[in-house]
């Protein structure tokens, strides 16, 4: 797949076709129609790595069901859940966009990358159950969360997912569920945002082609380009560069030689699910249940029984479960990426993380080499009746989770995703994880406000983005917005067809 053309010398390259890039193409051709954009992919399809829909979970995250982000109790006695509201804040974002790309014609056939799907939390257990129902206390109290239940219920559990009951004991459980999430296929989103980019005057993109070098020349950048089917290399230039690729970012950034990508290591966590799509099961379960994270695992590793709607087929997946590797990405990573990556700036918090995280590094061994059996039972705490012969097992991609110091120490950016900038706003790159490609329109709005102001000062660029994101200068955290944001809420879910 490739652009009828490339653009020579444009105001933005992006590199890499996931959500992040595909996000602010679009975003940028639409707050300034008159930019010249390109951008660049090294697999032959697009969105392939991390969005690709076998290669995340596909959830809307918003807040809603995943305890990660509600992980312990405040000052009160409670659980603190500000995370969950900043997350939710940030997933608005993201609905308005793409509700407006729906309705403006950017994207068409809503239903091939959205869906709607119930979102569940489930615990069992009495110290999980209390968890919960505190956890519930103060999210229905919001109105991000007001139409939450909560249950603890037998038979309202079955009624809601009744794979969770089958063969399941007097254990206490427990369920909070919200109607109104979703299921996603970022690829396919990324997908349609950049054909319709490439359709765009001034506009192009191009796979099989690779980065294998950033270099300042002047107020440019100039990039070196591989074109991987006829092992020719060339060079393009442009005003600003966006590094979107997912795992393969940082080996770019540190090729950029930009001071601020100075003492950041990756440390990539591999990933598998589990894949059942016999349709008697399947059928069973419309639902996105996302349960408690189990001692050393990463944030990325919280174990979840999801419908998955791919390709207009529906599934059921369980996992992720977690995989030493030293692979950036799953597609065109190398075993040496991570040893490639060590730098002299960089080696001290990769040594000081390492001998901080031995349980993690033993877990993360341990779980890519347990036995079926052994990935069946953690299955079966979630759907107890579950069969090893009704599940395969599938590789989840690879996350490549940032590494930085703060306050002269070392650690590993479990949540969010780390936007680096250069001092002059001309080269922009994101390092990170969960919850990316669900924020993803808030991300790429920090990097607008930051390497695209003036464009953004304009009355007319403050309309288009007002057009584009309509809360995109509110927070619709805030008590004097709850109608504002069920009114935006509805209004993208609409237009998305999930309603």
């Amino acid at each position: 797949m490739k652009s009828p053309n490339q653009i020579e010398n444009p105001d933005v390259i992006l590199i890499g076709s996931g959500i992040m890039s595909s996000t602010l193409g679009a975003m940028l051709k639409e707050l300034n129609p008159e930019l010249k954009i390109q951008l660049y992919e090294m697999t032959e399809e697009l969105a392939k790595e991390a969005s690709n829909g076998w290669h995340n979970a596909g959830t809307g995250h918003a807040g809603i069901c995943e305890l990660s982000y509600t992980p312990s109790y405040g000052d009160d006695g409670e659980v603190d859940v500000n995370k969950a509201f900043e997350i939710f804040n940030q997933f608005e974002h993201s609905k308005q966009f793409w509700g407006y790309a729906a309705r403006t014609g950017m994207i068409k056939d809503t239903h091939e990358f959205i869906n709607p799907v119930p979102h569940l939390s489930f615990v069992y257990g009495q110290e999980q159950v209390d968890f919960l129902r505190s956890r519930f206390k103060k999210m229905q109290a919001h109105h991000f969360f007001e139409e939450m239940t909560y249950t603890e219920d037998v038979e309202e559990i079955r009624k809601l997912a009744p794979l969770l009951l089958e063969g399941r004991d007097n254990t206490p459980i427990a369920v909070t569920k919200m109607e109104r999430g979703t299921d996603v296929n970022y690829g396919s989103l990324s997908d349609k945002l950049i054909n319709w980019l490439g359709e765009q005057d001034g506009c192009g993109f191009a796979t099989s082609h690779r980065i294998t070098d950033i270099t300042k020349t002047g107020d440019r950048w100039t990039l070196e380009i591989k074109d991987l089917n006829t092992k020719q290399k060339f060079t393009n230039t442009a005003k600003f560069v966006f590094i979107g690729a997912g795992g393969g970012s940082l080996p770019l950034l540190q090729k950029s030689g930009i001071k601020e990508s100075k003492g950041f290591g990756g440390f990539p966590i591999g990933g598998q699910w589990l894949i059942c799509d016999k349709p008697e099961i399947v059928e069973k379960h419309m639902a996105k249940v996302y349960g408690m994270s189990p001692g050393a695992a990463p944030t990325m590793a919280v174990p979840h029984l999801d419908t998955r709607i791919i390709d207009g087929k529906k599934a059921i997946l369980f996992g992720p479960y977690a995989a030493w590797t030293t692979k950036f990405l799953h597609i065109e990573g190398k075993m040496t990426d991570l040893p490639g990556s060590i730098r002299t700036d960089n080696i001290a918090s990769l040594i000081k993380v390492g001998l901080h995280n031995i349980p993690l590094v033993r877990y993360l061994i341990q779980q890519g080499t347990q036995s079926m059996k052994t990935r069946m039972g953690e299955l079966q705490n979630f759907y107890p009746d579950a069969k090893e012969e009704d599940w395969q097992l599938i590789d989840a991609g690879i996350r490549v989770q940032a590494i930085k110091k703060e306050d002269g120490d070392a650690g590993i950016v479990h949540f969010g995703t780390e936007v680096l900038t250069s001092e002059d706003n001309s080269i922009s790159s994101l390092l990170g994880a969960s919850p990316g490609a669900s924020v993803s329109a808030n991300i790429i709005l920090e990097v607008i406000k930051r390497c695209f102001s003036d464009s953004l000062a304009t009355d007319q660029g403050h309309e288009r983005m007002k057009a584009m994101i309509p809360s995109y200068d509110e927070d619709l955290r805030l008590p004097e917005f709850a109608d504002r944001q069920r009114k935006l809420s509805e209004e993208a879910f609409k237009s998305l067809n999930c309603i």
